[in-house]
């Protein structure tokens, strides 16, 4: 099964320093091969954080090795901005609206997500977002 690892599991995958189960259940799906995916606003999100560039350099370099997910980005856009109206009404309101956005990548491809974020928790209630688990 394919799975698309959110910002906040590759940030805490590069910080030596942080220790939780993502990052181990990250670390796992690296070395057992796993088809592992990203979408653009994910591959943004960690690069734009790097403030050295040799250290950016390296991460753009491991990103790259990963699929992109290719949808149109109009398309998911549109879909976004639906499921965040969607979440609201059923009371539900997601403090970062980019969350919305990597949610419907994750929805419209029909691949879990892996996250150490609330929002996807939230999401995940009120829509067919699905969340990794080991």
């Amino acid at each position: 099964m394919s799975v698309i690892i959110d910002t906040s599991v590759w940030i805490d995958g590069f910080n030596p320093k942080i220790k939780n189960q993502q990052k181990e259940t990250l670390q796992r799906l690296i070395n057992d091969d796993h088809p592992i995916y990203l979408c653009p606003i994910i591959y943004q999100e960690i690069l734009q954080g790097i403030r050295d560039d040799n250290t950016y350099e390296k991460v753009k370099e491991i990103l790259q090795q990963y699929r992109i997910l290719d949808i149109d980005i109009m398309i998911v856009s549109d879909f976004a901005a639906s499921l965040y109206r969607d979440l609201r009404k059923k009371g539900i309101t997601i403090r970062k609206s980019v969350d919305c956005l990597i949610a419907s990548y994750a929805i419209m491809a029909n691949i879990p997500l892996l996250h150490n974020d609330s929002d996807f928790t939230h999401i995940a209630r009120g829509s067919s977002l699905i969340i990794y688990q080991e």
